[in-house]
């Protein structure tokens, strides 16, 4: 991966599409490969460019569904090295889990109304560019207050500051990243992300451990 970025962008409405092409580009770390209107032209524009991201709307034609999310998973799935940043204008955890269900590995869901910040969105393509995840705080408060109110949920084991260290996790951000967003020790964030690990029964797992913990809530059924 260069410098800058190479990206497509898929939204079907046109003012929107071209005014984000203008923002990226205008941002000197971003080199728009293709904008295009659906899913169709993203599956095709990603196979004969392969960018290093994609950023797409969920609801396109010609259903306004989910094919965004369904060409999120097809382009995973034929180009793993490419990652794709989903749009969304819905904090229903319904959407997330469509996104997320075979992991969370190169993939982002982020909610238009929040992304107020040209930097935040170079920054989670750059992130899923890499192989990282990011998924809105807004989204993840919500899967965790769903759980939390669960009391049989493997997450009611979890203390109220666990929680917050995997709100954290779920977001992409390492050790060092939770330790200056909560304000915490690194021996602290050590000791609760420890505990995260051992009351979601993933203390023996040799790797993806932060992963697993994150789909340990995103994976459980809404009826527990």
């Amino acid at each position: 991966m260069g410098d800058r970025l190479r990206v497509v962008i898929a939204e079907d409405n046109y003012l929107v599409r071209e005014g984000t092409r203008r923002l990226l580009e205008d941002s000197g770390e971003v080199e728009v490969l293709a904008a295009v209107g659906d899913a169709t032209d993203l599956r095709d524009a990603v196979r004969r460019l392969k960018p290093d991201a994609v950023l797409t709307d969920i609801r396109m034609p010609p259903g306004h569904h989910m094919e965004g999310i369904e060409a999120a998973h097809a382009i995973r799935a034929e180009h793993p090295g490419i990652g794709v940043a989903v749009l969304s204008q819905h904090t229903d955890e319904s959407y997330a889990f469509a996104l997320l269900r075979n992991g969370t590995a190169g993939l982002a869901y982020l909610l238009k109304d929040r992304l107020g910040d040209l930097e935040d969105l170079v920054r989670a393509l750059r992130e899923v560019a890499r192989g990282g995840s990011v998924i809105d705080p807004a989204v993840v408060e919500a899967l965790v207050g769903r759980r939390t109110r669960t009391t049989d949920s493997t997450l009611a084991a979890l203390t109220t500051r666990e929680l917050d260290v995997l709100r954290e996790m779920a977001q992409g951000k390492t050790n060092t990243g939770i330790e200056q967003a909560l304000h915490l020790s690194s021996s602290t964030v050590e000791k609760h992300v420890n505990a995260i690990f051992g009351k979601l029964g993933l203390a023996d797992e040799p790797v993806h451990r932060r992963v697993a913990a994150v789909l340990a809530f995103l994976r459980l059924p809404n009826d527990r």
